[in-house]
């Protein structure tokens, strides 16, 4: 969104977690942390998450709910909500991409883009 009162940025680091994998039975674990920064000009909450998984075999998981971790965190203009979550795939390589919908001081809705991120066993790409 180009109006600078609502601009929330997302970045996402991830690990793949070997001790939750069973690769014998295509069950691949990955740990994802997330940094929601208020770039904007006002204060927002964020209400709800929307995903989307693309596994390696182009197979689509879509996850829709309130908050994240059981959270719907209020963010201060300049400030930034950092959480931990996971999401468990069926192959060794995936794409995750969402948004999330967020509620601004004003009472203005808006949903704050996440982009693409690999998850990928290492070694798995080349």
């Amino acid at each position: 969104m180009s109006d600078p009162r609502y601009q929330v940025d997302v970045s996402v680091a991830t690990r793949y977690l070997p001790e939750q994998s069973e690769p014998e039975q295509n069950r691949f674990a990955f740990a994802y942390t997330v940094t929601v920064t208020n770039n904007g000009q006002l204060s927002a909450q964020l209400l709800s998450r929307h995903w989307v998984i693309t596994d390696g075999d182009g197979r689509v998981q879509e996850v829709r709910g309130a908050g994240v971790v059981g959270e719907q965190p209020h963010i201060a203009a300049g400030q930034s909500h950092t959480y931990s979550s996971g999401t468990l795939m069926a192959t060794r390589v995936g794409i995750m991409q969402g948004s999330y919908q967020m509620l601004a001081e004003d009472g203005k809705r808006f949903d704050a883009s996440i982009a693409p991120f690999r998850l990928a066993v290492p070694g798995a790409l080349h």
